[in-house]
């Protein structure tokens, strides 16, 4: 793997990070960098409260990585080597342009900056309300199809991110190799895995360390006790267990949780903050909200709007205030300009382990199946020219994503199409017909209650949100 000169400079400046004398002025410039370029007294007003929240969330990152560095809970090495592909993604436009040029002359449209895939169906597990239906069964994509789908997105969209999720990713196994074995394939991509925990040990702890380029979000529902009722028991010690391994060998983990309207309180208290960040060095937190999709759907188990709001004004004052790197996939809309799915630019696709191709992992509708586009001679592009697909980047761009920036009519509070405006999305599913992923997909397009109650949930949450929009993020009095 050829090394660029800016990931050279990148690993560097995360060594010297590394040398106690040199690390507190590292550190200086690196947050008044920060500062200077995401500085919200030089922004219009409606982009002011956004600049501030990236900028908040940036310096969070920064300090999770100070305090990595002095606990010594990540390694110089794994440092190194994901620190530099971390860069080759945020900071490797050369590579980003070409690819994007290339792309645009053919689609008008920049590419994906990600892929999400779902390997595998089975678990060792059975949790409540699992999006995916995951339990014994052994339905999986071929090992080889795996890295097929990984190298094409290289090629034609220069991804440099895979996300891994199932099932659980380390009960996959096809063709004598399983997880680890793919992100050996591709030292060049960053590797992002949600995982149940219990498989971790520590060889493969010391082989995670040595990769470098594969962090594992551990799934918790908050606490012990609501862990091990969802989970199973022991669920919860098995996660701390494989927390403490990874810790030894210095590589970077985050907790992962699903927000209910039961767990929504715990899960930004302090003792879970305490318990995972401070005591046992979680790098980041993934938080999303639970859908009604997969096993047992229940529409009353999601946050209520209320509640989603709370958690909201939460959770930017923990960035803010205790410096944590924690995100939640639909309250940080505004941090992404919206909806990330169907392949928008800055965005990705989902992949399934049947092969099916569907705009994001929590909407369980398919625009067609890999193993189908391949065996006539197609590529990647042909599923994401699904209009399906388009219908929804277009809907993204009206939106306000084209735009670049904030304004009235698009509220980046609530970017999700399936959730927060499931009335037009049941639209464009009347349209194009996707395939649902599932029985349990397929039934809900003809469950009237479901409808009513996804329907009713966004018009709630727009009247909760219109106001917080107008007067916060666009400055109207």
């Amino acid at each position: 793997m050829r090394i660029r000169p800016k990931a050279r400079s990148i690993e560097l400046g995360i060594s010297l990070l590394f040398v106690p004398v040199l690390r507190s002025l590292l550190l200086h410039l690196m947050r008044r960098a920060v500062r200077a370029r995401l500085d919200d007294r030089k922004a219009p007003v409606n982009q002011r409260k956004i600049v501030r929240q990236r900028r908040s969330m940036a310096l969070a990152i920064v300090q999770t990585f100070e305090n990595s560095v002095k606990r010594g809970h990540l390694s110089p090495a794994v440092a190194r080597i994901s620190g530099g592909l971390w860069g080759r993604l945020l900071l490797g436009w050369n590579d980003r342009r070409l690819a994007a040029r290339d792309f645009r002359e053919r689609t008008h449209r920049s590419p994906p900056l990600f892929m999400a895939i779902s390997p595998g169906q089975a678990c060792n597990l059975s949790c409540e309300g699992c999006y995916a239906s995951s339990d014994s069964r052994d339905t999986k994509l071929e090992w080889s199809l795996v890295d097929r789908i990984i190298s094409d997105a290289k090629r034609l969209w220069n991804i440099k991110l895979i996300v891994l999720s199932g099932g659980e990713p380390l009960a996959y196994g096809s063709e004598g190799r399983g997880i680890l074995d793919i992100a050996e394939q591709h030292p060049d991509l960053l590797f992002l895995m949600f995982t149940n925990g219990t498989l971790v040990d520590q060889d493969m702890a010391r082989r995670l360390a040595k990769m470098g380029n594969l962090t594992p979000a551990f799934s918790v529902e908050g606490m012990r006790d609501r862990t091990d009722q969802r989970r199973g028991e022991g669920a919860f010690d098995s996660v701390v267990k494989a927390m403490g391994r990874l810790r030894q060998v210095g590589v970077p983990f985050g907790v992962s949780v699903t927000v209910t309207s039961s767990n929504v309180d715990e899960l930004l208290s302090d003792p879970f903050l305490d318990f995972f960040f401070d005591k046992h060095g979680a790098f980041y937190g993934f938080f999303f909200q639970y859908m009604p999709i997969g096993r047992t759907p229940d529409l009353n188990s999601m946050p209520t709007p209320e509640q989603r709001v709370a958690f909201w004004r939460r959770m930017w004052q923990v960035i803010e205030d205790r410096k944590l790197f924690v995100v939640d996939m639909w309250n940080h809309g505004p941090l992404a300009m919206g909806c990330m799915s169907a392949g928008r630019e800055n965005g990705y696709i989902h992949v399934d382990w049947n092969g099916r191709v569907t705009p994001c992992v929590f909407i369980p509708y398919s625009v067609g199946n890999v193993r189908d586009v391949y065996g006539r001679g197609g590529t990647l592009n042909d599923l994401w020219h699904a209009p399906f697909f388009e219908h929804i980047r277009k809907w993204q761009d009206s939106y306000g994503f084209a735009r670049r920036e904030p304004c009235k009519d698009a509220d980046w509070l609530r970017p999700c199409p399936f959730r927060d405006h499931h009335r037009l999305f049941r639209q464009w599913v009347d349209v194009h017909q996707p395939e649902p992923e599932d029985g349990v997909a397929g039934q809900a397009l003809l469950d009237g209650a479901y409808r009513r109650g996804m329907c009713e949930y966004g018009e709630t949450l727009e009247g909760l949100v219109k106001g917080i929009w107008e007067t916060e993020y666009m400055g109207e009095k």
